[in-house]
């Protein structure tokens, strides 16, 4: 069996009774685990307005564990560029490569990653800015080039440096974009499946190289939760279904412990939203992952799993991340 390749993504979820401090400490531990295991990357997502989220400041985060690990990839998934001023991100992301040379991604979204009242206090009231997603990226690129002597506003640091940028995306505007730019894309199955396979299909068929990308690169990020049996692994899932039930609801709450039944059970309304939105979720022990992972991997053309991990148990969680490695590429 062909190694496929690793990730993971980490919102420094907050769990029931701890601290955002401690949930940043997590993500470090995580992130120290998956790269003595062999993980290609952790990439960090931008959200705000959400209580129990800690990976708002999401630069500052890729800092903080990018010191604490050795040659791990470290990034973002994503940084929601119209949020933002492409110099300010240059010069952040500038920064992160010259302290960290040679381990630092930039993935970046369209998506402001929280709701349209907080958007607009992000965005100074400019909620257009997501339609000039396209031109604030080439301005990205632009500043990460070595030939601007002559431009008037240069980004220090950022200039001259080998950042890979990386489109995200939930849906097929991403596809296309990514495509069009001829750069490595990251879709997001793990909570918006609906356009998945479409979106993997738009992108590969209308692929243009270019001098960052000679073929396609496509990412699937999905949940994979694997235990020692699948009956635990059921059982641990049901933090994630629970945390679904309650974004879905506008109830959100801390990552809680695993349940015997989902809150949710008996209630067909919530039970086939959840479903839907986490379609692209795979639990079970080593022989479950090991089958359906690479079968899903060959039906996309996928190039690199990324895992999400909303495992409430600390020692679980780490335990899990170990066995879809085992599985997978017998690490």
């Amino acid at each position: 069996m062909n190694k496929i390749k690793l990730s993971a993504l980490d919102l420094a979820t907050v769990c029931k009774g701890h601290t955002v401090k401690e949930a940043i400490e997590r993500s470090v531990e995580g992130a120290q685990y998956i790269e003595n295991l062999g993980y290609e990357r952790v990439w960090f997502a931008e959200h705000h307005n959400m209580e129990h989220i800690a990976s708002s400041a999401t630069s500052v985060l890729i800092g903080h564990v990018a010191e604490r690990t050795k040659h791990i990839r470290i990034g973002s998934g994503g940084i929601m560029l119209p949020n933002h001023a492409p110099l300010v991100i240059a010069e952040q992301f500038g920064t992160l490569e010259s302290l960290y040379p040679g381990r630092i991604d930039l993935g970046l979204g369209r998506a402001p990653g929280t709701d349209q009242v907080t958007a607009m206090a992000l965005r100074r009231n400019n909620l257009n800015t997501s339609f000039y997603f396209k031109d604030d990226v080439l301005a990205l690129q632009q500043y990460f080039e070595n030939d601007n002597p002559h431009e008037k506003v240069r980004a220090f640091p950022g200039e001259g440096l080998d950042i890979p940028l990386y489109i995200l995306g939930s849906s097929t505007d991403s596809a296309h974009l990514a495509a069009e730019l001829g750069l490595p894309y990251a879709f997001a199955a793990h909570f918006a499946p609906a356009m998945f396979a479409q979106a993997a299909e738009i992108y590969r068929k209308e692929f243009k190289p270019s001098r960052h990308l000679d073929k396609p690169y496509f990412i699937a990020c999905v949940n994979i939760i694997a235990a020692e049996t699948t009956a635990e692994a059921d059982f641990l899932a049901t933090s994630l279904f629970n945390m679904f039930a309650g974004i879905l609801t506008n109830h959100r709450r801390p990552l809680s412990p695993p349940t015997e039944k989902v809150i949710y059970d008996g209630i067909p309304e919530i039970e086939k939203a959840v479903y839907n939105m986490t379609a692209c979720t795979f639990t079970g022990d080593a022989k479950v992952i090991a089958e359906q992972i690479p079968a899903f991997v060959k039906e996309y053309q996928i190039d690199e799993i990324m895992t999400t991990n909303y495992i409430f148990d600390a020692g679980k969680r780490l335990e899990s991340f170990r066995i879809i490695s085992e599985a997978l590429n017998g690490n």
